[in-house]
């Protein structure tokens, strides 16, 4: 099967699903299909260092970068439209990751022309939380040519039961399928052992570390966090934060200001974004991990934090929280201060329950949210949109 996924860029700055869409590329092309990813050389303010305008490799898979242009935040690229329109009429199926953006635009329109499926995955803007962000920018692009994308779409990749849920009053009358992430284990498990975070990291010397994952921004439910770990730090002076993850622009300088009105900016510690043997030292020596999200349609931190052994909290809006509760991987609390502060207090003085936690955790990442398992279950997806069985 040749399998062409569009996106608008794949660079760390860019956050989850261009990190997900290159290990579910490359995840499928290892069942041997041809799989073509199609993107922009955007790295959210900067630009990644890679030839551009012809095949490169992607594992297993081909990646294709084009020159992002203005306006950029919407991911522009006359080059990747150019491209598009060779490379999805030699698809059997497209995948369109995101939504709002030139890409979808351009896929649409090319998908339409050439008469190829096409999967969207909306990546959580579907969330009623979301929806509402930045409505009348969305109603516009809608109008224009988002509604069509939708619309056409064979069916709409969700990455949780919960999103799908979540989103049925805006995908127009299409049919869903829900195909999991995967989590990289080699990237949590490998060679970093326990007791290297303190030489990475000089500032972290508390005994216990609550470790925040992922991407710093509005959604992440760190207003919560804040005066939640004042509470911890309250009962718990061994104790302190991590944050770890890129920031949005000026983010950064917003959650400190939170944690100095919470009174507890001395016991945080930002890492920015970290990789390879600083994420498995961070997750190795790490007790426990928070993730308060207002809009989560995944929480690929969470695996991956799972995957590690980790005891997790996270908020009922963090899409895979049934997951969470049901392999008692952790404990999952409202978006709430006083809930969230409990649900961490009582991890770091219950060594058992933690551990055990963790545990069901491990499991839980191993047994159904291998990048193995999704490859499988996106092929089957493709097969159905070629079909026309939806």
């Amino acid at each position: 099967m040749r399998i062409l996924h569009l996106i608008g860029g794949v660079g760390e700055s860019n956050g989850g699903p261009g990190r997900a869409c290159l290990r579910m590329a490359e995840a499928t092309a290892a069942l041997g299909h041809d799989v073509m990813v199609l993107t922009t050389n955007q790295d959210g303010t900067e630009s990644l260092d890679v030839p551009l305008g012809r095949p490169a490799a992607a594992g297993q898979a081909r990646i294709v970068y084009c020159p992002i242009q203005r306006p950029r935040f919407f991911g522009t690229s006359i080059p990747l439209a150019r491209a598009a329109h060779q490379l999805v009429a030699e698809a059997d199926v497209v995948h369109l990751h995101s939504m709002y953006l030139f890409h979808d635009a351009v896929g649409g329109f090319e998908c339409a022309r050439a008469k190829t499926p096409y999967l969207l995955r909306p990546h959580g803007t579907l969330d009623p939380y979301l929806a509402h962000r930045h409505r009348f920018r969305k109603a516009a692009v809608s109008a224009a040519f988002m509604s069509r994308v939708v619309r056409h779409a064979a069916a709409i990749h969700f990455t949780s039961q919960e999103e799908m849920v979540l989103a049925q009053p805006m995908v127009l009358g299409r049919p869903g399928v829900v195909v999991p992430l995967g989590v990289d284990l080699a990237e949590v498990r490998g060679p970093a052992v326990a007791g290297t975070l303190r030489d990475r990291f000089p500032s972290v010397r508390s005994d216990k570390v609550v470790l925040f994952l992922g991407r710093v921004n509005f959604i992440k439910g760190l207003d919560l966090l804040m005066p939640a770990m004042r509470r911890v730090f309250d009962l718990r002076d061994d104790t302190c934060l991590v944050v770890a993850g890129p920031a949005d622009a000026g983010f950064e300088t917003k959650v400190r200001r939170w944690a100095s009105d919470a009174g507890v900016l001395h016991k945080v510690h930002f890492t920015g974004m970290v990789t390879g043997d600083d994420k498995r030292a961070l997750l190795a020596d790490s007790d426990v991990f928070v993730l308060p999200s207002y809009s989560e349609n995944f929480g690929l931190a969470v695996v991956e934090a799972m995957a590690a052994g980790l005891p997790v909290v996270v908020s009922n809006r963090v899409n895979i929280w049934r997951d969470v509760v049901g392999a008692g991987a952790g404990l999952v609390v409202e978006c709430d201060v006083a809930q969230l502060a409990d649900a961490l207090t009582r991890l770091l003085a219950d060594v058992e329950l933690a551990g055990g936690m963790g545990a069901a955790g491990w499991e839980l990442a191993e047994n159904h949210f291998s990048w193995a398992e999704t490859a499988r279950g996106m092929i089957k997806a493709y097969a159905r949109a070629v079909e026309g069985s939806y």
